[in-house]
């Protein structure tokens, strides 16, 4: 299987339900929802058009370094992506970006 592929690790339900009975963990773990979200849904666009971090980069005109650091910026929460780069990668996943509220 090529590495660099998304291939989501399955977590334990049983470990989490318990950590979410701790009221701190589950503050944290709430806060970032919206950024495990917006992770999920880049990741998704990449799995689904069949592409490695490397050909997203090519069709952006950037580097696999710089698509690995926008999928981990919504994580790390160093770095917050412009809306044309996000158009960028849904463009290059051939999907159109799309902001809702709730």
């Amino acid at each position: 299987m090529n590495k660099d592929k998304f291939n989501p690790v399955p977590h334990d339900t049983k470990t989490l339900a318990g950590w979410l009975q701790d009221p701190k963990f589950k503050a944290a773990y709430d806060a970032l929802e919206e950024e495990y979200a917006s992770l999920a849904e880049l990741l998704r666009a990449r799995q689904e058009a069949g592409l490695t971090q490397a050909e997203v980069a090519r069709r952006m005109g950037t580097t696999n370094s710089a698509v690995s650091r926008l999928e981990s910026s919504l994580l790390n929460l160093k770095h917050t992506p412009s809306l044309a780069t996000l158009r960028k990668y849904a463009a290059a996943c051939g999907k159109k970006l799309e902001i809702h509220l709730v």
